[in-house]
């Protein structure tokens, strides 16, 4: 039984926090906040709560919420600990884990150099094996990964190049956004996705654009992969169709944009999580050598798989053990629409 430590409960931390639970070989020993929200008070219903900062205990104490301690009590009863901080802030907490010597996993606002690999479960398991440290990669570079790998796996590709219509903040989030403006991100173009998707598919040509939209609900993705061989639109569609963390929508189906796909994940699952990339059946065309799709991602949600699955490459366990138990564990192409 692993026992895991959450280090910050909040958009991912949560989400990783209830994948745990719902896995055999492991075990949350406790999650951390920093303030007496009602986050925290939530969290104290489920898991043993811990302050984040020693400087929190106080206001803990005065909002009559009680602790179990503080970061480094809990780092003391895990085996592991998943740092779901605001970005930078786990570069940071690194110093921590070093000094007690515990194997540490971060998110993909964390710099590379956090970390001993980044991270994406179908494209680069087996080089966390046994790794102290692992990154796993953004929600958009996860997306990303995950297609160009399917394809690049089954087809021969050459250069891919991505534009990515960002959601501008997460649907909590009320202390910034877009009113009735569409910004490049960043101004000086390429974006910086495809180095981050380079981080865990190195030999692939990749080059990416950004745009933040007033928008929460998901990111859009948008692929022209260059094709080395002849390639119809049916044998991509066949390839894609057998990944599980790839789902295949259609406007036939009503998926005809975001808010729908947020709908049916709303029918789905606990916090409407989907995991899975969205793919448009009516956006995979073939244009001579170029193949186009478009994708939807998920960003509150779709790293949580990643997490669960870098915990066991940390610790071991066989790439096709853990995705499988992942995929069954959080249901996870068990609704192909």
């Amino acid at each position: 039984m692993i026992k895991v430590a959450i280090n910050g409960y909040g958009t991912i931390g949560k989400r990783v926090a209830d994948a745990v639970a719902r896995q055999d070989d492991m075990k949350v020993v406790g999650v951390t906040k920093t303030k007496p929200d009602f986050e925290a008070k939530l969290a104290k219903k489920r898991f043993d709560l811990y302050v984040a900062k020693a400087e929190s205990i106080e206001l803990f104490e005065k909002a009559g919420i009680e602790i179990s301690g503080t970061v480094e009590d809990l780092i003391k009863k895990a085996d592991i600990v998943i740092d779901c901080s605001p970005d930078k802030v786990g570069a940071e907490n690194k110093k921590i884990y070093e000094s007690f010597g515990i194997k540490a996993i971060f998110q993909g606002g964390e710099k590379k150099e956090v970390a001993e690999v980044s991270f994406n479960a179908l494209a680069n398991y087996n080089d966390a094996i046994g790794k102290k440290y692992v990154r796993v990669v953004s929600c958009n570079t996860t997306a990303l990964t995950r297609t160009i790998y399917q394809l690049k796996t089954n087809f021969k590709i050459g250069r891919v190049r991505a534009t990515i219509l960002r959601r501008i903040a997460d649907p909590k989030e009320d202390k910034k956004g877009l009113t009735n403006a569409i910004a490049p991100d960043p101004i000086a173009l390429p974006s910086h996705h495809a180095k981050d998707v380079k981080t865990v598919l190195p030999d692939v040509d990749i080059v990416t654009t950004a745009f933040k939209l007033p928008t929460t609900l998901m990111h859009v993705h948008s692929l022209c992969i260059e094709l080395k061989e002849i390639v119809t639109k049916e044998d991509v569609i066949s390839v894609l169709e057998r990944e599980p963390r790839i789902l295949l929508v259609s406007a036939e189906d009503g998926f005809t944009s975001t808010a729908k796909i947020i709908e049916f994940a709303r029918e789905l699952r606990m916090r409407y999580d989907l995991y899975e990339n969205a793919i448009w059946l009516e956006s995979i065309a073939i244009d001579g050598k170029d193949l186009f799709l478009t994708q939807a991602v998920h960003q509150e949600a779709i790293v949580i798989p990643e997490n669960i699955d870098a915990i066991r490459a940390v610790f071991g366990v066989q790439k096709e053990k853990s995705i499988e138990k992942t995929n069954r564990t959080l249901q996870i192409g068990y609704y192909k629409i």
